[in-house]
């Protein structure tokens, strides 16, 4: 990934610290070796950055998704499918496979 690589939908940065596996949610970097960056959001010069597979998803998500778990924990019920859905899966592989369910 280019260190000027944007996203198509919304012109983001793409190569940022909030992007990498190495970034903590405490807003730090855990690569020992990495030079310290003042803003985690804009594009930086990193040669240690690795794209963290889950990185496109918001904090909102996450509390979203945990939170649909935990009360079907609490009441029950199965896990809501779209959740256990595997994670190996693009947005439009998922959307597929949920299209082909429905379609029988």
């Amino acid at each position: 990934m280019s260190r000027r690589e944007e996203c198509a939908t919304c012109t983001a940065d793409q190569h940022v610290c909030k992007m990498c596996v190495f970034y903590d949610n405490r807003g730090r970097c855990d690569e020992e070796r990495a030079e310290d960056v003042s803003d985690h959001e804009r594009a930086n010069f990193c040669d240690y950055f690795k794209p963290k597979h889950n990185a496109f998803l918001s904090s909102t998500q996450d509390k979203s998704a945990a939170a649909k778990v935990q009360l079907a924990e609490l009441f029950g019920d199965p896990i809501p499918e779209d959740l256990n859905e595997d994670e190996s899966l693009t947005p439009a592989q998922r959307a597929e496979k949920k299209l082909r369910d429905m379609l029988g």
